[in-house]
């Protein structure tokens, strides 16, 4: 299907921050406060796009557009509240994590989806709810490309084909399993006239066997 990775064609619908944010490694030690606790970048500059911040490089970026990123099972997340005041992130399935919704970054393909699972990301197959499209931001500008949808197109006749073909095959199969269930019955049928035209057996006559006299009491001595 897609990578998740926004691709070149396509992006100039989207802010020119987008595409470095969802490229970037967050969570790491900032190179400029090496000697601090609290040097985790977890933050990035919409406005100057030079990589991951931490907090204390906040003060550089007085007035810029700033965004924390946040962690979920290892995956960079970000508050939906913060993120949808920027781009349009309809269509993308929110999450609640510490009593805040959030939206994915980037993908997070399943090998499989669950059973019982009727929607799926149209880009990496996650497992979504009914409403959604999308599982993560990176997969929304994967699927409302034009080459994706242009793939989406050529595949929908393959797939159609090859549906046309095993119905056809299975309306052959179901075929050939009528011919022998009435092929079975009419050798059926030609068993009962077979024992029908036979002629009836006579009877068995059993041994009439004697009854025995009425049984006398032997005399009293």
């Amino acid at each position: 299907m897609g990578s998740g990775k926004p691709e070149d064609e396509d992006f100039n619908k989207w802010p020119p921050w987008l595409k470095p944010l969802l490229r970037e490694k967050f969570f790491i030690q900032c190179k400029n406060h090496p000697n601090s606790h609290k040097n985790e970048c977890n933050m990035y500059c919409l406005d100057c796009m030079n990589g991951p911040i931490c907090p204390l490089c906040l003060p550089h970026h007085i007035n810029h557009r700033a965004i924390q990123i946040r962690r979920s099972s290892y995956n960079d997340v970000v508050r939906a509240s913060d993120i949808q005041k920027m781009i349009d992130i309809s269509g993308i399935q929110t999450y609640i994590i510490n009593s805040a919704r959030v939206v994915f970054l980037n993908e997070r393909p399943q090998s499989r989806p669950g059973k019982g699972v009727t929607n799926t990301c149209l880009v990496c197959e996650r497992s979504l709810l009914d409403i959604f499209r999308f599982c993560s931001l990176g997969c929304k500008i994967v699927g409302t490309s034009k080459n994706f949808q242009k793939k989406k197109k050529i595949q929908a006749p393959v797939e159609s084909d090859s549906e046309n073909s095993c119905s056809t095959s299975s309306t052959t199969t179901r075929e050939e399993m009528m011919n022998n269930y009435y092929n079975n019955n009419n050798n059926n049928n030609s068993v009962i006239q077979s024992f029908a035209q036979m002629p009836p057996q006579t009877s068995l006559n059993f041994r009439k066997r004697r009854r025995k006299g009425i049984p006398h009491r032997a005399p009293l001595f």
